[in-house]
Order: structure tokens, then C-alpha cells, then sequence
């Protein structure tokens, strides 16, 4: 087996695929009555299998350790979470479940995978503060970058993220950097770090806005933290059709230099294969070679700054084949490798940068202008 630098700890159990979500109209779980087929919810567990299978199967799997995850406690869910919502949750598991909001059900057998998707998360981060490994990927299902402290959103009920960055920061880590580029904001990360200084979050994604009571930030610019926190949000709206180009440019003219000036002590990467160009959630147009060059950014980052320490959280991605190339490329990109190990299997639409630069540039000048800790010298 490789050294820790080039390996990646995956910590995976298979007691989060018994997670229903069900079957109906996309994710409404809603029968009209005149469709003679009815998909699965987007947020199913066939995304998670391909995944598995693809790290165990296809090229880049002697890279790969394989470790078993396990459930979180309930008294660690309040680290990030209030008592009153974790009690909800209890109390409809105990129901027999209960829609928590729009697309977000807790079906028997979900609050049992919720709580493994969160022990499992934290578990890779101890595995990384306690010196066992330099890299590891959190392979978890139901996400969890949208819940916040008080409340479910998007498919997920705990964040997952949000637990091992807490566990972090109680372990002794000075600060945390958390670079999200699922396709959505990251509203819930960013919640609950919304007044700490401690916590630098940055979330890439298209520009949706709010989509309603439980998910009320926009993911505007101008969300940039509270208190203490203020400057510490950082937000990247990226024009819908935003492909690798310009992910890699709003990577290298503001994610690097906030990270650098930041300088965490471990970098939290959060992934949702979801803004790729075919995935059905999203509208944006990654493909397999820019998850890749994101990966080895962000390697790059961590080696750096962190000694190498990453953690990967995974999140979206609905695509259930492409969803699996991509996250290859993305570890293929952070373990550096001389040359990619899968070619892209699907053809793609040829990228115009020249809006998502424009946009990019916009947002550096407010960030530049509104954002203290970039300010100093």
C-alpha cells in the first residue's frame, strides 16, 4: 500500500444505503397518476453503490484503504445541532417518519443511515487529527451541507460536515477551511459557522437563491458572516453553464488567496458531483477533467498550509453513472497522479468562460472591498 500521501482513507458503511427515498415525480414523492414509470428520488441509493464500486473496482483502487464506519452518538449531534431538533428527528423516526420539507423524507430505516452518515464523517476526521492518515473521504449518504443547526433542507437531516469540522476546532485545531462545490450553497455549513472566525467556509455553486422556509439564505455575496464571522462566509454565485474553465479560474483568483491568507490548520473539501454537466439537480457543466484539476488545487492547498490533512465529505451527485467518474477524477486529482487513470466517458458541449470571468471578477472586487481579513496585509 501506498505512503499516507498517496493514499486515501475511505470510511463507508453499508447501513446508509437502507436510506428509502422512494419513488414519484423527481424528488416530490408524488404519484400524478398518468406517468406510466415512476423514477427513484434523485437521492437514491444506486449514486452511492456506483461510487463504492467504482473506488473498489476501477483503476484508482490501490490507492484506496477501506475503513468501517459507525453511528454517531446522540449527545455528539449537539455539538452542531440544537436539542429540540435532534428530538424532532428522534420523535419521527419513532413516528415511523415524517416529511421534513420539500424532497426530504425520513422513511424507516433513514434516521438509523443519518446517524451513520455523521459517526462515519467524524470518524474520518479523528482518523486525520489523530495521525493515522493524511487524506480521508467520507463516502456518506443522506447528505448533509444543507441541514443547519435548527432545521432539515435539501435532502438532508444532520450535517455531517459541519459534526467533523466542530470535532476539529474541539480537538485543538486553530481553524478549519471548508470548500464546498456541490452544485448548491452550502447554507447549512455556513450557518452554523456564521459568527465564528474560526471557520472559513466558501461554497461554489449556481446562482438558485432561495428556494423557501427551509432553506432561507441565497448564497449571495453579500452573506459574508455576522460578529466575529464577518468575512469569514464566502460566497461564490457562478453564472448557470459554468464548466471547468471557470471553476478554475474562481478556484485560483479567490479560493486560493482567501485559503492562503486564512492558513487553516486542515481543509474540509465538500463534493457534490452534482454540478457536472449532466447531472439532473444542477446546471452547471463540470466534467471529469476539471473535478480533477479541482482536486489537485485543492491538494495542493492542503499540502501547503495543512501538512497535507484533508478531509473529503461527499454530498450530491444524482447522475448515477457520470456522478461515479467524476468523483474518481476528483481523488485522482487530490492523490496528484502524473496522468488520468479513466477518460471521460461522455462527450460534452465546448465551455465559453468569458460571462462566468465576468462574474468571477465582480465578485473578487465585493470581496476585496467588504471582506476584512482580506483586506490586511
Amino acid at each position: 500500500m501506498a505512503e499516507s500521501r498517496n493514499r486515501i482513507d475511505v470510511f463507508w458503511h453499508e447501513g446508509m444505503l437502507k436510506h428509502d427515498t422512494g419513488n414519484g415525480v423527481f424528488d416530490s414523492g408524488m404519484d400524478p397518476g398518468f406517468l406510466e414509470v415512476l423514477e427513484k428520488h434523485p437521492e437514491n441509493s444506486d449514486r452511492i453503490r456506483n461510487m463504492v464500486s467504482i473506488l473498489k473496482r476501477g483503476p484508482i483502487s490501490p490507492f484506496i484503504s477501506w475503513h468501517l464506519g459507525s453511528p454517531a452518538r446522540l449527545p455528539q449531534l449537539l455539538s452542531f445541532h440544537t436539542p429540540e431538533y435532534i428530538n424532532e428527528l428522534v420523535q419521527a423516526d419513532k413516528d415511523g417518519g415524517k416529511i421534513l420539507c420539500s424532497g426530504t423524507f425520513l422513511n424507516p430505516g433513514s434516521w438509523d443511515a443519518a446517524l451513520l452518515a455523521a459517526g462515519t464523517t467524524m470518524s474520518a476526521m479523528k482518523h486525520i487529527l489523530d495521525g493515522h492518515g493524511k487524506i480521508a473521504y467520507a463516502l456518506v449518504r443522506p447528505p448533509g451541507h444543507h441541514a443547519q443547526p435548527t432545521q432539515a433542507d435539501g435532502y438532508c437531516f444532520l450535517n455531517n460536515a459541519g459534526l467533523a469540522i466542530q470535532l476539529a476546532l474541539d480537538s485543538g485545531c486553530r481553524k478549519v477551511a471548508v470548500i464546498d462545490i456541490d452544485v448548491h450553497y452550502g447554507n447549512g455549513t455556513a450557518e452554523g459557522f456564521y459568527q465564528s472566525n474560526k471557520v472559513l467556509t466558501i461554497s461554489l455553486h449556481m446562482n438558485h437563491g432561495s428556494w423557501g422556509p427551509s432553506h432561507p439564505q441565497n448564497g449571495s455575496v453579500d452573506e459574508i458572516g455576522e460578529g466575529e464571522g464577518c468575512g469569514y462566509n464566502l460566497n461564490i454565485p457562478l453564472p448557470n453553464g459554468t464548466g471547468d474553465k471557470g471553476y478554475v479560474y474562481a478556484f485560483n483568483q479567490l479560493v486560493v488567496p482567501s485559503v492562503q491568507k486564512f492558513d487553516p490548520d486542515i481543509i474540509v473539501l465538500v463534493i457534490g458531483q452534482d454540478s457536472s454537466a449532466f447531472d439532473p439537480n444542477g446546471r452547471q457543466c463540470l466534467t471529469t477533467e476539471g473535478y480533477r484539476e479541482l482536486g489537485q488545487i485543492v491538494q495542493a492547498l492542503a499540502t501547503e498550509h495543512c501538512d497535507g490533512r484533508l478531509l473529503i465529505v461527499q454530498e450530491g451527485g444524482y447522475h448515477v453513472t457520470y456522478s461515479a467518474y467524476c468523483l474518481h477524477a476528483t481523488l485522482e486529482g487530490v492523490l496528484n497522479l502524473p496522468s488520468p487513470l479513466l477518460q471521460d466517458p461522455v462527450a460534452y458541449y465546448p465551455e465559453d468562460e468569458t460571462f462566468s470571468v465576468e462574474v468571477i471578477e465582480a465578485i473578487k472586487k465585493y470581496q476585496k472591498d467588504k471582506v476584512p481579513f482580506l483586506k490586511t496585509a
